[in-house]
């Protein structure tokens, strides 16, 4: 939700509709407050690691002060351990700092850099500080679930080299790793070729442990001008100390027990241009360059989970989300990394262009891809992944985080919300409008007005008076209910949560070690500390059907504000000095905070009755490496505007190749008063988000579907149909992003990694493996659009089956009621075609497929499908058909795609049972061969069926297609089960 105005008292809407009215007509819509948070060069630590390398740049004898010992390296089960030495300017001492190599099984490398003495516990907290002394090493604990086998076959090089250490690893060997002892660095290679880069320019930078020397009393000074020269004193000597001991930023002082400990690595990626990922940003798929370069950033991608109303597009700053996961790509590569750090992290990426030599035949320029990360505390803890395929890197990257959750059907459908329907009655009402209007939808949401003075776990005894009978009429269609729940528990009287949380000490402590109290939506607040085992475990109570009184199973939970977001904190957020369970500092979790908070309630809505497991829906605003496991998440607060439609695809995109695919963004715009032109337009983009739904801010005028009139509602609703007729492509595409870590929604290099020219494209997407290919119109008054095709297939119009074929850019009409939507040659797509009015009332419907043949005549895909609400699944109790077109034999079929030898189990016998009548009713051959024309039959055979029923005819229509339309054919009610083998014999 996150909302701009920081008044929670409801009275006041008038005043400030008033007030809003009033400010419009002097002053365009208000933005970001820039003020309200750092830039890098207000941020200590990034600035000090900056500057570091600028005197690295700009020196022409620059060596890094890092070495290996050589005399430490030891190799065994797959791990090298090793110290490398940090040689101080004094030349006195010097810092050891424990360095672990490590190669998986799955072909990853992971690099881990420690400092002995915060190891040890060897340092001295200042402030009396309670906060632990190691630096933060639980990360993994939160995030990495798997993929950790450590690689049986890694060894050491047998050839010695002189001031190097090389280890093979990976499939074949073909992996190498190649430690550079002095200064210390390592180029991973795939094939003799150096594909990624750490420390190449010298930037490794892990601030170690040092004593603060106090001065004396009489040597101190008052005022500003003091600060100045000191500052300038500093950076004269080489080392900038101004935020060593302290920050300060909008009247907010950080006390920093243990001084400075930023750790910072340069990575790079030699001959590779484009690099994608790190979200959450509001910019391209392609990342832009942050130091130099036309079009660049001045300031670095930041990663620091905060509460950013109205955030701005084109830029790197921070929003709720952060997932320190970059993908290099080139033709015939991708390689990646993985910096898992849960700190504040800041990373610069610079293109470093070389072109050819005139002289030297044969040889081209190229890009090398130079980044920088920066992160204020914490391990220094990398994985490599050497690829090849974009394919590969998403699925060991998820076999490390997890996969995304499967989720309840419902869930993939449409969800309706705005801040705030006021009453159980308008809830009750829009439910009727929905169905008066025909217009399908599965979920309506409630903002925190539902509750009784901002208290969660209670409903306003005014406005929601039968929350129950509310939850009752929801589910006579099969329509669900989503409250929002968020960390922040209003600290006040006659309360039995707070003082609970109180009673049980399981808030998040100030630097002092008492129970923190900021101010949030209900006023003065506290937060639960989701990292304390007892926390959770009592949050999983607060659920029970018995506990949260008007909650049914037909209920389900939104967390938001969950960064944390403290509006009088700095930032917007939580003190980096408050402290967590287990004595980690807030800066040392801030931007895993959120996830701890959703995993908490996924597991809390799981079983909420005894005996009663239910797959449950959470969704967060605030997430980090691993929230797919356990939440859907949305895109936070974007404006009614076109550029923010328009942003909202390549930051879905973005969401989906880095791990987390369950993504969507609000339609129509959280803030302002979309047009008809753009709310229609926004629907026809939302359709293709994974988590599709509706918002709007409680200032905003109602925009229901239903509300905008003809033909605005007409072109909605079909959108809307379209949703839900392709379900089971959907659901398909959520199984195997479940299962291989493949992104929902996908772009053009995922899907056609060879063509270089699509390497930017952001603006058009593929859903799963089906080969449909959209291409949402973000730009008013636009009446067509310009579709990329990368490869010479056949594409046809969804609609009217329009022909398009060549590598490059086809005009596709796209009038107001137009959906641009292309087949792909080569896929058959599952479909559901009856309108209902919830998915959950399609479940025994019959399914068409649309076989859409390539210029061989071929088509294959498959259908997934189980009972769309429970665990069940996990036991085999599901359906997975692949089907296939020959184009030689013109026959169609349909195999299992379950497993070999899987077990057949009594929940899968049940549910074979109860979807035994369930049937397909039409067969359309797109692109069909022109040698049917005059056919009107077709053979079809059925395993299972009886002897008179197992082979049949059946009437086929043969339709010749008019200009550029394509010839099709159709079978309908071919009589075979969805759950059996079968064939279609058109010869």
């Amino acid at each position: 939700m996150a909302r701009s105005r920081r008044d929670p008292a409801p009275r006041w809407t008038a005043v400030f509709l008033l007030w809003t009215a009033l400010c419009c007509l002097f002053v365009p819509a208000v933005m970001v407050k820039h003020e309200n948070f750092k830039t890098c060069d207000q941020s200590g630590f990034c600035r000090r690691n900056r500057q570091f390398a600028d005197t690295a740049a700009a020196t022409s004898s620059w060596s890094s002060p890092y070495t290996v010992d050589p005399t430490t390296i030891a190799f065994k089960d797959g791990e090298l351990h090793a110290t490398v030495v940090k040689t101080l300017q004094d030349g006195v001492q010097n810092v050891e700092l424990p360095l672990t190599v490590t190669f998986l099984d799955s072909g990853v490398a992971r690099v881990t850099l420690d400092e002995t003495k915060r190891q040890k516990g060897d340092i001295t907290l200042r402030h009396d500080s309670k906060a632990r002394k190691e630096r933060y090493n639980e990360a993994g604990k939160w995030t990495l679930v798997g993929g950790l086998k450590v690689a049986d076959g890694a060894a050491l090089s047998e050839k010695a080299e002189q001031g190097y250490t090389k280890v093979f690893y990976g499939d074949g060997s073909k992996h190498q790793a190649i430690i550079r002892h002095a200064p210390f660095g390592i180029e991973f290679q795939r094939d003799g070729e150096t594909q990624v880069k750490f420390n190449e320019r010298g930037l490794l930078n892990l601030e170690h442990w040092r004593s603060k020397i106090e001065k004396p009393a009489e040597e101190k000074k008052d005022g500003e001008e003091e600060k100045k020269e000191e500052e300038k004193k500093e950076e004269a000597a080489g080392e900038d100390e101004s935020t060593w001991w302290d920050e300060t930023f909008g009247g907010n002082t950080d006390s920093k027990p243990r001084g400075p400990e930023a750790v910072a690595l340069d990575i790079t990626f030699p001959g590779y241009e484009h690099v994608f990922g790190i979200p959450e940003h509001a910019t391209r798929l392609s990342l832009k360059t942050t130091r130099g370069g036309d079009g660049a950033y001045s300031e670095p991608y930041r990663l620091y989970n905060a509460d950013v109303f109205e955030y701005e597009m084109d830029s790197p700053m921070t929003l709720y989300g952060a997932i320190p996961f970059m993908q290099a790509h080139r033709k015939g590569s991708t390689v990646g990394v993985f910096w898992l750090n849960a700190a504040e992290t800041w990373v610069d990426v610079v293109k470093a262009k070389s072109t050819a030599n005139p002289l030297s035949l044969g040889t081209k320029g190229h890009t090398d891809t130079q980044t920088h990360w920066i992160s204020e505390s914490g391990l220094l803890d990398v994985f490599v992944f050497l690829g090849p395929t974009p394919q590969d890197l998403t699925r060991q990257y998820g076999e490390l985080t997890g996969y995304t959750a499967m989720p309840q059907s419902f869930a993939i459908a449409y969800h309706q919300c705005r801040w705030n329907y006021v009453t159980d009655e308008d809830v009750k009402d829009v439910d009727r409008k929905f169905d008066k209007h025909k217009i399908p939808y599965d979920v309506i949401w409630l903002d925190i007005e539902y509750t009784q003075e901002k208290k969660y776990f209670t409903w306003d005894p005014l406005t929601f008076v039968n929350p129950d009978t509310m939850g009752k009429q929801l589910d006579k269609s099969q329509r669900k209910l989503v409250v929002i729940i968020d960390p922040h528990i209003k600290n006040t009287n006659d309360y039995p949560v707070i003082d609970e949380l109180k009673k049980k000490d399981l808030a998040v402590k100030n630097k002092d070690g008492n129970q923190y109290e900021g101010w949030c939506w209900p006023g003065s607040s506290m937060w639960i500390d989701c990292f304390n085992p007892a926390a959770i475990s009592w949050w999983k109570g607060l659920f029970k059907y018995d506990s949260f009184k008007g909650t049914l199973p037909n209920t389900f939970i939104w967390n938001d504000m969950n960064e944390p977001s403290v509006f009088n904190g700095p930032e917007t957020t939580m003190p980096k000095d408050n402290i967590h369970f287990g004595g980690w500092e807030h800066r040392d979790v801030h931007n895993v905070n959120g996830m701890t908070f959703h995993n908490a309630t996924y597991q809390a809505i799981s079983e909420r009755k005894k005996g009663e497991l239910r797959r449950p829906f959470v969704l967060t605003r605030s997430f980090y490496s691993g929230s797919q496991r356990s939440a859907a998440m949305w895109t936070g607060d974007n404006l009614a505007e076109w550029s923010h439609l328009e942003a909202s695809l390549p930051m879905i995109l973005n969401q989906g190749i880095s791990g987390f695919p369950f993504a969507g963004a609000d339609v129509g715009g959280f803030f302002g008063n979309p047009s008809k032109e753009l709310l229609t337009r926004w629907y026809q983009a939302g359709i293709y988000y994974p988590f599709f739904r509706g918002h709007a801010h409680i200032d905003t005028r109602r925009r229901e579907p239903y509300v905008p009139g003809a033909p605005y509602t007409e072109i909605i609703t079909q959108a809307l149909r379209l949703r839900y007729q392709l379900l089971p492509a959907w659901y398909t595409a959520f199984r195997e992003a479940h299962t291989t870590g493949a992104p929902i929604v996908r772009p053009n290099f995922y899907v056609h990694p060879e063509d270089e020219r699509g390497f930017a494209i952001d603006d058009q997407l593929y859903i799963g493996s089906t080969g449909l290919l959209a291409k949402p119109v973000t730009k008013e008054g636009a009446t067509s659009v310009d579709v990329y095709l990368a490869d010479d297939q056949p594409y046809y119009d969804f609609f009217d089956y329009t022909l398009y074929q060549g590598s490059g850019t086809h005009t596709v009409p796209a009038p107001l009621e137009k959906i641009p939507l292309l087949m792909q040659g080569g896929n058959i797509i599952p479909r559901r075609d009856r309108p209902r009015r919830s998915s959950g009332l399609m479940k025994f419907d019959p399914f068409t497929l649309v076989v859409v043949l390539d210029k061989d005549g071929a088509a294959k895909g498959e259908l997934y499908i189980d009972d769309g609400e429970t665990f069940d699944y996990e036991t085999g109790a599901y359906i997975h058909r692949r089907f296939a077109f020959d184009g030689k034999r013109n026959v169609l079929t349909s195999t299992n795609a379950v497993p070999v030898g899987a077990k057949a189990t009594a929940k899968l016998e049940a549910y074979l049972k109860s979807m035994n009548k369930v049937r397909v009713e039409k067969v359309i051959i797109v692109g069909a061969p022109k040698t049917w024309k005059g056919k009107t039959e077709a053979i079809v055979m059925e395993e299972g069926a009886k002897e008179s029923a197992r082979k049949k005819t059946i009437a086929m229509e043969f339709h010749s297609g008019s200009g550029k339309s394509a010839d099709w054919a159709i079978v309908r009610d071919p009589k075979v089960g969805i759950g059996r083998g079968w064939k279609i014999d058109f010869s």
